[in-house]
């Protein structure tokens, strides 16, 4: 086989599949699967592959086309100005989730602590160091697997001498207080999860995607200890479905939180909110 004649038979199976993108994603594995950069690919169509590398392309060809997530067969996501280890144990980073970034940004550009909770692959705390240099921080998640992928990650980028990570719960009673707090909980109401596309709802974990009959549950743990963790000043980012906005400043106010912002995804929904305690929060309002 040659390299275009592989481009060619993967791109139809993944149309075929119904995947979007399907030219683009069949050169990202083939060109995982020959260990090259995707340019190489197109300097020479007509170049052989190895029958071996022919068969470790199929073989990931039709695990994306029973739609297992393209980052789980290269192991590898892009965040921010990141390039993160991945796996099954944790949510894969998206494009949205920069909105929490973009914000923080914003509002906590001089945060020198930082805590990240439910850090999985550790993309938001890393992010947020990467542009704070001065920074430390701190990330939590339930899982000891996950907490051992985002200290990898933080080796992989360069901040692992600004970087701890734990295994911990949402309320976990820690003996500081935090400039930043970043969170992207699990936030899908329960009867969503099964409808969710199938590279997420057979593939990411469902302990970070189901939030409970209303998808409130995770921030209902949250919300009570943001005055125990917050420093004077902090504000806490998180990020939130399109449409539970209203339903969570209701819920910020009756725990004494105040919104201090808000950004929108790459779609225009409101992705990110972040909020203080009335009258001792950060940021503006």
């Amino acid at each position: 086989m040659t390299v275009g004649g592989l481009l060619c038979e993967g791109g139809a199976a993944l149309r075929a599949a119904g995947i979007e993108g399907a030219r683009q994603e069949a050169r990202l594995l083939l060109a995982h699967a020959l260990q090259c950069p995707q340019e190489a690919l197109l300097r020479d169509p007509r170049a052989p592959v190895p029958p071996e590398v022919a068969a470790t392309f199929r073989a990931l060809l039709a695990r994306r086309t029973a739609r297992e997530p393209l980052a789980l067969l290269t192991g590898i996501a892009g965040f921010w100005t990141l390039e993160l280890e991945v796996s099954g144990a944790t949510l894969l980073p998206r494009p949205d989730s920069e909105a929490l970034i973009r914000l923080a940004g914003t509002l906590a550009p001089d945060a020198r602590r930082m805590l990240d909770l439910g850090t999985g692959t550790g993309c938001l705390l890393l992010a947020a160091l990467a542009e704070r240099p001065a920074a430390w921080g701190l990330g939590l998640d339930l899982r000891p697997e996950a907490a051992a992928l985002a200290r990898r990650n933080a080796a992989r980028n360069g901040l692992a001498a600004r970087a701890a990570f734990a295994a911990g719960d949402w309320d976990a009673p820690l003996a500081g207080r935090f400039d930043l707090v970043l969170s992207n909980p699990p936030y899908i109401p329960s009867a969503d999860v099964p409808g969710l596309m199938p590279e997420v709802a057979r593939h990411e974990p469902a302990t970070a995607l189901d939030g409970g009959p209303d998808g409130l549950d995770a921030y209902r743990r949250i919300l009570p200890a943001l005055h125990r963790l917050l420093a004077p000043g902090g504000v806490a980012v998180l990020e939130i479905g399109w449409d539970q906005e209203p339903a969570l400043q209701a819920l910020a106010a009756a725990h004494g939180l105040a919104p201090r912002g808000r950004e929108g995804d790459f779609g225009g929904n409101p992705r990110a909110i972040a909020l203080a305690p009335i009258g001792g929060g950060g940021g503006a309002s």
